[in-house]
C-alpha cells in the first residue's frame, strides 16, 4: 500500500539548550580531570530538569558529535551518554562527526527526522575535550591526499588556512582582525555583566589533586579587558610576520552542549517553550585550505531554500574559529564589522570554540536574543568547517512583534 501521500513536512523548533562553561584545554584547565562524556550527561540531566514536563520515555533519539571519536569520546557517545545520564533503555543515540559543525549537524539531522515524521522530540549536541584529544590526534589521514595533490599541505592545520584568508583578502588586516577580536572581548563581558549567558550553562564541579572539589559555573578563556595594543604585540605561530595569533582566533578548549527539540505539535502537547522555529539549512564545500569562506556559499544555499535575502536576516551568530573568517564572510555580504546585528553576545574568540559542541552555543545565543529582540523575525547560526566546509541555520523568532517594547530595531538594518 502507498502510504507516501499521507505525509506532510512538520514544523521543528527550538525547545531549550544548555552547555557547561567551557573550560581552556590543558592540564591547568577546569576539566583536565574531568571526562569528555560526563560534560554530556550534564547537559542532559540539565535539560531534562529544566522541562519536567517532558517524560524521558518521549525522547526519540539523542544526536551527539565529537570531532575525535575515541577514548571518552567514542563508543557511540549518544547512546553511552543517555544511558548515563538515566533516560530509558528504550532511548536510543548515535554519535555524528563534522568536525566544528558537530553539533549543528546533530541540530539539523535530528531536525530532519522530526520534520518526515520519524521523531516527535529529539535531544541534540557535541562535546569536545582537547586536552585529553587534542585536534587531529590519532588521524591517519589518507597519503593519497599529498600524492595526488587532492588537498593542499595547508589544508590540514587550521591555522594556516586562515593565514590563506588573509592572502586571498589582502583588506582584511592583522590591525582589522585585532580590532574585531577586542569587540568580541567586549561584547561577551557586556552580556555577561547584563546576565544574558550564565542561564545557559550548567554548573560542574571538577576534582583537582591537592586542590579538592570546584564547582564552575563560569567560562574560563574570556580575557576581559584584552586592548589592540595587546593583540599587536602576540606572534604570529603559523606563519613568520603573519596575521593569526592567538588573540583573533579561538583557542584550545573543552565543553558541551544539548538541545532539545521537538515537533510544533509535539511542543504543545507536552507543553514545551518554543524558542525558535527552524526555517531551514545548508552545508556547502570549499577548497580546504580557505576553508573559512565556507559559511559563505552556505548561507547563500540557505538564503536561497527559503526565499529569503541577506537584508532579511536581523541577527548573525557566526562562529569565530579565525576573526578573518568572520570579517571575509562580512565583506562578502557588504556587513559593516561593527553591524549591531552580528554576534551581539561576543562569539568564540572571547567565550571559546570546542570544536564539535560549538553549534548549539551558537543557537542558544540567539534564541536568547530573540527573546529580548522581537523586532528581529529571522536570525542565523552559520560556521566554518575543517577540510573546506560552510553550515548554516536559518531560524524565525516565535516572538516577532507580540508587542513587547525592545532596546534594539535591527532588522533588515543596511551595513
Amino acid at each position: 500500500m502507498d502510504v507516501s501521500h499521507n505525509r506532510q513536512i512538520r514544523d521543528v523548533v527550538f525547545v531549550d539548550g544548555v552547555r557547561t562553561p567551557f573550560g581552556r584545554a590543558g592540564e591547568k584547565g577546569i576539566y583536565a580531570n574531568t571526562r569528555a562524556d560526563d560534560l554530556v550527561v550534564k547537559c542532559i540531566r540539565e535539560l531534562m530538569r529544566r522541562n519536567p514536563q517532558l517524560p524521558p520515555e518521549r525522547i526519540d533519539d539523542v544526536a551527539i558529535a565529537a570531532t575525535t571519536q575515541t577514548g571518552d569520546q567514542g563508543l557511540t557517545i549518544g547512546r553511552t551518554a543517555a544511558l548515563l545520564a538515566g533516560l530509558p533503555q528504550s532511548v536510543p543515540g548515535f554519535a555524528i562527526d563534522r568536525m566544528c559543525a558537530g553539533a549543528m549537524t546533530a541540530v539539523t539531522t535530528t531536525a530532519s527526522g522530526i520534520g518526515f515524521g520519524a521523531y516527535d522530540v529529539v535531544i541534540a549536541g557535541g562535546v569536545e575535550h582537547m586536552g585529553h584529544h587534542p585536534m587531529g590526534a590519532g588521524a591517519d589521514p589518507n597519503p593519497r591526499f599529498m600524492s595526488e595533490r587532492i588537498v593542499d599541505p595547508a589544508a590540514l592545520n587550521m591555522g594556516n588556512t586562515a593565514e590563506n584568508l588573509h592572502d586571498r583578502f589582502p583588506a582584511i588586516t592583522k590591525e582589522r582582525t585585532d580590532a574585531y577580536a577586542v569587540a568580541s572581548q567586549n561584547k561577551f563581558a557586556a552580556a555577561l555583566a547584563e546576565g544574558a549567558i550564565a542561564p545557559d550553562l550548567v554548573p560542574v564541579a571538577t576534582m583537582k589533586p591537592g586542590a579538592g572539589w570546584t564547582v564552575n559555573t563560569a567560562d574560563e578563556p574570556p580575557r576581559p579587558g584584552t586592548t589592540v595594543e595587546d593583540l599587536a604585540s602576540l606572534r604570529t605561530p603559523f606563519r613568520a610576520h603573519g596575521r593569526v595569533s592567538a588573540g583573533n582566533a579561538a583557542g584550545l578548549n573543552d565543553g558541551a552542549t544539548a538541545a532539545l527539540l521537538a515537533s510544533a505539535d509535539a511542543a504543545a502537547e507536552l507543553g514545551l517553550p518554543v524558542k525558535m522555529r527552524l526555517v531551514t539549512y545548508a552545508f556547502a564545500g570549499v577548497a580546504p585550505e580557505v576553508m573559512g569562506i565556507g559559511p559563505v556559499p552556505a548561507t547563500e544555499k540557505a538564503l536561497r531554500l527559503a526565499g529569503l535575502s541577506i537584508e532579511d536576516i536581523g541577527l548573525f551568530e557566526i562562529n569565530e574559529a579565525f576573526a578573518v573568517q568572520v570579517l571575509s564572510f562580512l565583506d562578502h555580504f557588504g556587513i559593516a564589522d561593527d553591524d549591531p546585528r552580528v554576534n551581539r553576545y561576543g562569539g568564540a574568540i572571547a567565550v571559546g570554540h570546542p570544536l564539535a559542541s560549538s553549534g548549539v552555543r551558537l543557537m542558544n545565543q540567539l534564541a536568547r536574543q530573540f527573546e529580548e529582540d522581537h523586532s528581529v523575525r529571522y536570525g542565523i547560526t552559520t560556521m566554518c568547517i575543517g577540510l573546506g566546509m560552510g553550515a548554516t541555520v536559518i531560524w524565525e523568532n516565535p516572538h516577532f512583534n507580540t508587542g513587547t517594547d525592545t532596546a534594539t530595531t535591527t532588522e533588515g538594518s543596511a551595513a
